[in-house]
């Protein structure tokens, strides 16, 4: 089994949120912006490098919102890999700082968007984007934001 770690950035503005469209292969949904981690590199870092690659936009980043980790089944594996991925995603709160909405090009991504928060819901999406939006319900409920 492969583990593979990686960061994300939610991302809400006024009532709407910065989202990624993932692609890979058949398979394909909207999730957060951000990304694996490369040998060495620290995970806001890579965060905020993944957050620029996929939407063209700057990112800071606050604090952690939670870690979602999970075991995943493939459903269409890369030659010679195993099929389980254990998958630990590090979710930061983020803000945009500049840049201009540009989707990435030749990369794991294919497009991204701002969405309504009331339209998620609707949308085809990765798990995550549920997840973080769940971290951020208890942290805005924790008792040192109070």
């Amino acid at each position: 089994m492969h583990t593979r770690i990686a960061a994300y950035a939610l991302i809400i503005r006024d009532d709407e949120i910065l989202l990624s469209h993932w692609r890979r292969g058949t398979m394909h949904g909207w999730t957060l912006p951000g990304g694996g981690i490369e040998p060495g590199e620290d995970p806001a870092d890579a965060c905020v490098r993944e957050v620029f690659e996929e939407t063209g936009l700057h990112a800071a980043l606050g604090r952690v919102l939670g870690v979602d980790s999970r075991i995943l089944v493939r459903e269409e594996p890369r030659p010679g890999e195993d099929a389980q991925l254990h998958t630990v995603r590090i979710v930061y709160a983020g803000s945009v700082t500049g840049g201009t909405l540009t989707p990435e090009l030749d990369g794991s991504s294919d497009d991204a968007a701002w969405f309504p928060l009331a339209e998620v819901p609707e949308l085809r999406k990765l798990s995550l984007v549920d997840a973080a939006l769940a971290m951020a319900e208890r942290d805005d409920r924790s008792p040192e934001r109070a």
